[in-house]
């Protein structure tokens, strides 16, 4: 009679937690749908960033090349002049030969940064000469031997796809330069028909594994330069890895040609 009596005074209290239990997981579900779609919104935004970045890069560097240039280029050209008529005098022509050795040097240094920024090579000649000319300039910047090979017949790749694929090799240099103490880099570059492969190896003293199983994980900690491969390559459906060990790191990054053809 009591266990009856317990029996019905519970019941009551089964479809109250049951619908409790409903109105939970669906307040949980609606949680993780405005997560997501946060999520989506961030991701949109920092692509449309870096996009706006590339273009305004492209644009200061036009600027700096076309306006700059000439400017520099001018003063060389008087500078030159005055040389001429100054000739006979030590004093001023000694001068003048300083000025256009300043010139000179702001000329050169105006032209790497317009490159560094954006490189012509890359829209004129596409994605092979421009990693060439890039990385001959690294070496010779860092002191660091950077060994370059290509597939054979490589050839024009998407645009989007030559400019994630640059980008990810300049911030991969710059880390290994200013991180990895490295004195030797090896750099593969391979397409096939619906895909290319990236990999940049580097013999450094490598990353500390506990910071390498975050960079696995998460962006976090990762640094804005890898959280920003990230994003590029997410674009364009691409993936990368990171290995990394006492003997050195290796990067490798695969993006597919398919669905990024213009």
């Amino acid at each position: 009679m009591f266990e009856e009596i317990q029996r019905k005074n519970r019941l009551p209290f089964v479809p109250n937690f049951f619908r409790s239990l409903k109105k939970l997981q669906d307040s949980n579900a609606a949680l993780e749908s405005l997560v997501a779609q946060r999520t989506a919104s961030l991701r949109n935004l920092s692509q449309r960033l870096m996009r706006m970045q590339d273009e305004e890069r492209r644009r200061v560097a036009r600027d700096l090349h076309d306006s700059t240039g000439q400017t520099l280029a001018a003063l060389k050209m008087n500078v030159a002049s005055l040389q001429k008529r100054f000739e006979n005098d030590p004093l001023m022509s000694g001068a003048l030969a300083d000025i256009a050795g300043i010139a000179d040097q702001a000329l050169q240094e105006m032209r790497t940064t317009s490159y560094l920024l954006h490189p012509p090579l890359l829209d004129e000649a596409g994605l092979a000469s421009a990693v060439r000319w890039y990385v001959e300039g690294f070496s010779q910047r860092s002191g660091i031997q950077v060994n370059l090979d290509f597939s054979s017949g490589f050839g024009r790749l998407p645009k989007d796809v030559e400019m994630v694929l640059f980008r990810v090799l300049q911030e991969s240099l710059t880390n290994v330069h200013r991180h990895s103490g490295a004195s030797i880099v090896n750099i593969e570059i391979q397409r096939s028909p619906d895909l290319v492969i990236m990999e940049v190896q580097d013999n450094g003293h490598g990353i500390a594994p506990e910071l390498l199983d975050r960079m696995r994980k998460t962006a976090a900690d990762s640094g804005v330069g890898l959280a920003g491969m990230r994003e590029r390559l997410n674009e364009l459906n691409g993936q990368f890895a990171v290995e990394s060990g006492s003997d050195g790191t290796t990067l490798r990054v695969g993006l597919p040609l398919a669905s990024a053809e213009n």
